[in-house]
């Protein structure tokens, strides 16, 4: 069976907020849109009412190389079954959210990059977690699963404490952030200093804006739905779970004998069996 194709919305999604306002009506017309429409850039300059120059910059800031990239990507997109309707209640919806959710964190995952972020765990004397609600919990979840195997990881979830935490950072450690809407102060306040100290930096986000890249070594994107941030229907840490299987995995390839072992004594002390 051939592999699905990569839905660009997710990328479309997370590189909004730093799009112009005639970008962003681009935007929305192809997070909205579901119908195979003449996608030429002299037909959708037309219907939008805007430049072709304007859909140009728009596929550059969505990271593709022109809008010819783009909307090759984004008609095979159209074939596949995505599911960004306005979710209900009933289970049949809830199912089909997370089913988005994972098509999504297929479209956004970056398997250098996680072998990036998992090395610089693997190789620092400490690395300090943060995260603030539903990103808190999903920074304990980090913590706990990957001290099992081995490493040296702490969650902080305390607001006050996070700027402190990053000023107390130094080289050879590294400090991960996490914030879905990327806009987190103790968060990001936690980065930026420990990046001036000198630590390796990782910011999880569903919101990318280019300022990022000033106090972060790694920024990695996990995708979201509308309201998601709200936790209406389903756990708003889902994405970054998934994002933490994804590094629990590549740090357990780097050494699975010994950290196997690791996961087996810890879990002999656990349930004292």
């Amino acid at each position: 069976m051939a592999a699905p194709s990569k839905s660009v919305l997710p990328r479309i999604e997370s590189s909004y907020e730093k799009m112009t306002y005639l970008e962003k009506q681009v935007a929305d017309f192809f997070l909205k849109n579901r119908q195979i429409v003449d996608f030429s850039a002299k037909g959708i300059s037309a219907r939008l009412t805007v430049s072709e120059a304007t859909l140009s910059r728009f596929a550059q800031k969505c990271g593709f190389r022109g809008y010819r990239e783009f909307i090759y990507l984004y008609e095979a997109s159209l074939n596949q079954s995505e599911f960004y309707d306005t979710v209900t209640i009933s289970s049949k919806q809830v199912l089909h959210t997370y089913q988005s959710l994972l098509t999504k964190s297929f479209a956004l995952i970056d398997e250098d990059q996680i072998s990036r972020v998992a090395e610089m765990i693997s190789l620092s004397e400490q690395t300090i977690v943060c995260g603030k609600g539903s990103s808190g919990f999903a920074a304990r979840e980090m913590a706990h699963r990957l001290t099992r195997i081995g490493e040296h990881i702490h969650a902080v979830f305390d607001g006050e404490m996070m700027p402190v935490q990053g000023l107390i950072r130094h080289e050879g450690e590294c400090a991960i952030g996490m914030t879905l809407s990327g806009t987190s102060k103790e968060v990001i306040d936690f980065l930026q200093f420990a990046k001036k100290n000198g630590a390796s930096t990782v910011l999880v986000t569903a919101s990318y804006v280019e300022e990022q890249k000033e106090f972060c070594d790694e920024i990695v994107l996990v995708p979201s739905l509308q309201r998601l941030n709200q936790g209406n229907l389903i756990s708003p840490q889902f994405p970054i779970l998934v994002l933490i299987d994804m590094l629990y995995a590549s740090l357990m390839e780097m050494d699975r004998g010994r950290k196997r072992f690791l996961h087996e004594q810890t879990l002999h002390i656990i349930t004292g069996s």
